[in-house]
């Protein structure tokens, strides 16, 4: 078969396949099985020289099940789920597929012909089964779907039933609702501690104390503030919050009613109702004890903003790079006095030093501050630093990077570092892709026979294809189909003919620079790009011979990284 045949026949089988995907997407669309069936029937026809016998559907698979001819039916219990081969009268050849989905298998579909047909045909035919049976699954979920919507129908109307009979029971609540409602309305709508005080006062009339967990006054409700509060002993102190806490309830000490404001075992502090008459009654002690559970949520958030500002600058970048969504950050961000509703990029920094990554990270930051006028967001990661910034529409884009690497080697003495710098993101959530970007850019300046300076992922040209990320299966093909024999002479005889290869090419053929970067003599080098040449059978001089050669020895060290 020559060239022309094979890519006919190729175009042939790509538009039968394209086809069984195109009736795939119909019998998705599909919701009665027997349609599903019919239409994978019609099918077959077209995709070789063969007919459909029939189906046979595993029972309870569908209300209206589909039986193939009796002949077959022991034959195809007997494959047990897996396809094989079917004997048919008059048939020469007949087969049957499993309909086979993720709920398990559905079925058979039979299929013979005249003829034996075409590796190429049969798959063909397993793929159309294999998809009739997904289809199958998809049409029972669908049937599922609607019984249980029948099903949650019929619940709402019984919960219905049940709600009408909660109605009076709701009622009977109000009174204690509003105390609740009041109470959390104080807490919610900033008050605070006194304002937590100021409505229990209202609603049960007494004076109102907020102490600490030591009896320190925080906040009064009501009139005759006393000017001088008394503090107890530790020890005294100490035994009247383990009895509180003992009675679970609101406690009465001398000429008060106490109840405890805690999270969990700590207590936070205590809410107390000043009541020398002895007029409380349950009304004010449900106040009381609600009032204790709104002053422990107060407590808490306070306690929690205090913790939460201490861990927000650390904790910011690494969830941005991680994947936040972009109101939460957006806050976030602003809390710590950055804005993060314009673009921003991510930037990678690894430096050969000498005093641990915490050096590097002062001088990052030093220099950002010097030279970034809208500031950056700085954390680390995997050992290296990692930069949150925004760039200035005024700037160039590499300048203004290259200016960040000259002062982070001014601080820290040393040019050995580089920079890998991802593409801009409009939104907070886009940000883990350009730190994806960042690193890639990192490793190929790395990798580079320049391995120091900044590397921007906008300009890694064809070298982005290698930065793609995902599966490098197909480059791995690439590089393999330049530089196999290569790969394979290294391997066998311990040498460096594609690091030979990759570095003459990357010091632009130069036979000086590269024999000096490879610390080997001239000779030497025209020996390895002789035996080169010998073994691919390629002119390296050849423009286009050239580009390939390169960029998969590129390819090779930029795998060769990731491995």
């Amino acid at each position: 078969m020559d060239d022309d045949e094979v890519v006919s026949a190729l175009r042939e089988q790509l538009s039968k396949l394209s086809s069984v995907f195109a009736l795939s997407m119909t019998l998705f669309d599909r919701t009665a099985e027997p349609e599903i069936l019919s239409l994978a029937v019609s099918s077959v026809a077209a995709l070789g020289p063969c007919r459909a016998e029939g189906t046979y559907l595993v029972p309870n698979q569908s209300p209206e099940p589909a039986s193939a001819n009796g002949q077959i039916d022991d034959q195809l219990t007997a494959l047990g789920g897996v396809d094989g081969p079917v004997a048919l009268p008059h048939r020469e050849w007949g087969w049957a597929y499993p309909l086979r989905a993720v709920g398990g298998h559905s079925g058979y579909l039979v299929v013979s012909a005249d003829v034996t047909p075409t590796p190429d045909e049969r798959f063909l035919l397993t793929t159309l089964a294999q998809q009739t049976g997904a289809a199958l699954h998809s049409a029972a979920l669908h049937r599922s779907e609607r019984e249980q919507g029948i099903e949650l129908r019929e619940l709402n109307e019984r919960l219905a039933v049940v709600n009408d009979q909660l109605k009076a029971a709701v009622a009977d609540l109000e009174g204690r609702g509003r105390i609740h409602e009041l109470l959390t309305e104080a807490a919610a709508s900033g008050g605070g501690e006194a304002g937590i005080a100021a409505v229990l006062h209202d609603l049960t009339g007494l004076a109102v104390a907020v102490e600490d967990q030591f009896g320190n006054l925080r906040a009064w409700g009501g009139p005759d503030r006393p000017t001088g509060y008394p503090r107890p002993a530790a020890r005294q102190r100490g035994e009247l919050l383990t009895e509180i806490r003992r009675n679970g309830r609101p406690t009465r000490h001398r000429e008060r009613l106490l109840a405890l404001a805690q999270s969990r075992d700590q207590v936070l502090g205590v809410l107390a109702l000043v009541d020398p008459g002895h007029r409380a009654g349950p009304h004010e002690l449900f106040a009381l004890e609600h009032g204790a559970v709104v002053l422990a949520m107060e407590l808490t958030h306070l306690r929690g903003l205090a913790e939460t500002e201490l861990r927000l600058r650390g904790d910011l970048v690494e969830d941005l790079l991680s994947g936040a969504d972009d109101d939460s950050a957006l806050l976030r961000a602003t809390a710590l006095g950055h804005d993060l509703s314009r673009p921003h990029q991510v930037l990678v920094i690894a430096w050969k030093e000498l005093d641990g990554h915490d050096g590097l990270a002062r001088a990052v930051a030093r220099a950002a501050t010097r030279v970034l006028d809208t500031g950056a967001l700085l954390g680390r990661r995997a050992g290296d630093v990692v930069l949150v910034a925004h760039r200035p529409e005024t700037w160039g884009e590499l300048d203004r990077w290259n200016d960040l690497h000259r002062a982070v080697a001014a601080t820290m003495r040393s040019g050995d570092g580089a920079i890998g710098v991802g593409r801009p993101c409009s939104r907070p959530s886009e940000l883990p892709r350009s730190y994806k970007e960042a690193l890639r850019a990192l490793r190929i300046r790395k990798d580079s026979a320049s391995p120091y300076g900044v590397t921007t992922f906008a300009e890694l040209g064809i070298y982005r294809l290698l930065a793609a990320g995902g599966d490098d299966r197909e480059v791995g093909e690439y590089v393999h189909e330049w530089l196999g024999p290569l790969i394979g002479y290294d391997a066998a005889n311990h040498s460096d003919l594609v690091t030979t290869l990759w570095q003459y090419y990357e010091c632009g053929g130069n036979y000086d620079a590269t024999a000096h970067a490879l610390l080997i003599h001239r000779s030497t080098l025209r020996y390895r790009l002789r035996r080169i040449r010998e073994l691919t059978g390629h002119d390296l001089g050849d423009v286009e011979t050239r580009l390939n050669l390169h960029v998969a020895a590129r390819a090779w060290q930029v795998l060769r990284g990731s491995s």
